[in-house]
């Protein structure tokens, strides 16, 4: 009954949202309980590729490019390690860029290999389930994989394939900033407590 006067874009939003936002409360309930009642030091254990900030962006920009293998939530968190919040402003707002860029170099992926045998491996083995979403809900698909956990790359990947207006794409694919800087604030006020 709640979803009477809803939309099925609306209900396939919606639900999305919840899973990202599910996932981040675990994610924070998880850090937070091991930060603050952790029978280890999980900082001190990782120390030596926390303090390595090539490698950090390296491989957050390989899983950005890859399908988001690692969700960006784990290099927010990250991002915490400066106690300031203009660094941590800093750093978010340079990860949602890459995102971006990463989401970009996809759909351009998409829009000029489509044909090679290698991008129909990857529709036929990856892309398939999210190839019948982009048939159901258009270019909304855009919008939803920029600010819920939907694989971002994977999406802008499909929709170059299939030709769509680059600047169409480019704008739908700014609401990535959205998702990053909701979630950095609420990772930022829940690192607080």
């Amino acid at each position: 009954m709640l979803n009477a006067g809803l939309s099925d874009k609306t209900i396939f939003f919606l639900k999305n949202l919840i899973k990202g936002l599910l996932w981040l409360f675990v994610l924070l309930s998880l850090y937070l309980l091991i930060r603050n009642f952790g029978f280890f030091n999980f900082e001190k254990l990782l120390e030596p590729v926390f303090q390595n900030t090539y490698l950090i962006f390296t491989v957050y920009i390989l899983s950005e490019l890859f399908f988001g293998i690692i969700p960006p939530e784990l290099f927010m968190l990250w991002a915490l390690r400066t106690d300031n919040a203009v660094d941590y402003a800093l750093l978010i707002t340079v990860f949602a860029v890459l995102s971006y860029a990463a989401g970009f170099v996809g759909f351009l992926f998409g829009r000029y290999l489509n044909t090679t045998i290698f991008f129909r491996y990857l529709r036929k083995r990856f892309l398939k389930k999210y190839q019948q979403m982009l048939f159901k809900y258009g270019a909304f698909l855009i919008l939803v994989a920029a600010l819920t956990p939907i694989p971002y790359s994977a999406v802008s990947m499909l929709v170059g394939s299939f030709r769509y207006p680059m600047k169409n794409y480019l704008f739908w694919a700014l609401s990535r900033f959205i998702r990053f800087a909701i979630y950095a604030v609420i990772i930022w006020h829940a690192n607080l407590v």
